[in-house]
């Protein structure tokens, strides 16, 4: 799984309080060939991406200190080529609104199928390409 040019892996960060929905997607991911680290809390995750940025960030909604909306106002702020996905288990049409006005490229309502988050995730970096690429003609 490629996004440039240069053949790098996919950096996917996942961002999830259970660790065990964080270990099994890095475990399917990194499979598939996404280069995948996880957090259970937002500030190490975002300390990780402000040294090395992420293609993708999948964050659970509900965290304690800073919750998937915050995540995604930083991430959007430090990356903003960056396709952000929200899951949660405790969806509210409110929610999720808020989310997509501010640039959440998806929210996923738990529990979720695996392949339905890697469809999501597959059309989030063909998104993200296709941004890029149509950056790279205006220049």
């Amino acid at each position: 799984m490629t996004v440039n040019d240069s053949n790098r892996p996919c950096r996917l960060l996942i961002i999830d309080d259970e660790p065990i929905v964080g270990k099994r997607l890095q475990q399917v991911f990194t499979k598939i060939g996404f280069e995948v680290e996880i957090f259970t809390s937002g500030p190490p995750a975002l300390e990780s991406m402000a040294k090395h940025p992420f293609d993708i960030v999948v964050t659970d909604l509900k965290m304690a200190g800073m919750d998937g909306i915050e995540v995604l106002a930083r991430v959007r702020a430090m990356n903003p080529e960056a396709r952000v996905i929200i899951i949660t288990g405790y969806a509210q049409p409110e929610t999720a609104s808020d989310a997509f006005e501010r640039g959440v490229f998806e929210f996923i309502v738990k529990p979720f199928r695996l392949d339905q988050l890697k469809d999501v995730i597959i059309r989030a970096m063909a998104d993200r390409e296709l941004c890029r690429s149509r950056l790279n003609q205006d220049r």
